[in-house]
């Protein structure tokens, strides 16, 4: 479990938000992509059959990495 310290503000117009320490942040980050990567595995396992050469499969993967950026 992450330990996160987060704090709360309202701005002029009402709206709650949350700040949060920077590594905080990059840690929730990380944790999200790993859960997508973990996601997209569990759907490609389930398709058992459906088999792409790996030069395809670098071509999507580095796709996927800019699209986040």
């Amino acid at each position: 479990m992450l330990d996160l310290h987060p704090q709360y503000i309202i701005d002029t117009a009402g709206k709650k938000m949350v700040i949060l320490q920077m590594k905080e942040f990059k840690t929730i980050i990380e944790e999200l992509e790993q859960l997508e990567d973990i996601k997209l595995y569990d759907k490609v396992k389930a398709e058992k059959n459906q088999l792409i050469p790996l030069e395809n499969a670098i071509k999507q993967i580095n796709s996927t990495r800019s699209s986040k950026k």
